[in-house]
């Protein structure tokens, strides 16, 4: 059989087994590892799909119960690992979050869109310059810049808008504004 016919019945059969095995997997395990081993199990079908049989569907639950396993066997090896790597060299305790100058900030910060959020936390926290900034988020520096500058400006909105900065001198000199 040719690819294009090959794709065809592919793509004709696949619909029915990605519900089919998304549900199977969703019952066993968390969302995100039933997409990837769904994933996984496809490309597996694909990679076989001259060996499926007629009855596609539990040879299909097959590899995913296999593939299943792998991700399951993976996830406990990583596990152990982990802990070996914790009992030779324990990890530092590190707040989740550096404390914030205020309640009003918290408010302020998390009014704002998440990719203007995070942002704001690269350069005040983690004291990336914008072309630093520009390589964690994939952007050009110049587009960094700009894209912090009006984060800055809709956080102080923000700001205003709480009563946090009425009445007073705004200061730039810090890393917040």
């Amino acid at each position: 059989m040719n690819l294009d016919g090959r794709r065809t019945r592919f793509e004709a059969l696949a619909p029915t087994m990605i519900d089919a095995l998304r549900r199977y997997l969703v019952r066993r395990t968390d969302a995100a590892t039933a997409d990837d081993v769904l994933s996984e199990t496809m490309l597996v079908c694909w990679r076989r799909f001259d060996e499926m049989p007629g009855d596609h569907l539990p040879w299909a639950y097959g590899v995913a119960r296999r593939c299943l396993g792998n991700a399951e066997r993976t996830q406990r090896r990583q596990n152990r690992l982990v802990a070996r790597i914790a009992a030779i060299d324990p990890p530092q305790s590190v707040a989740e979050e550096p404390p914030l100058r205020d309640e009003a900030l918290t408010a302020a910060l998390s009014r704002l869109r998440a990719e203007d959020a995070e942002l704001l936390r690269l350069w005040a926290w983690e004291e990336l310059a914008p072309a630093q900034i520009a390589v964690v988020l994939g952007i050009s520096a110049n587009a960094a810049s700009i894209r912090l500058h009006r984060a800055k400006q809709r956080l102080r909105e923000e700001l205003r808008k709480v009563g946090d900065l009425a009445g007073h001198e705004e200061s730039t000199g810090g890393r917040w504004l």
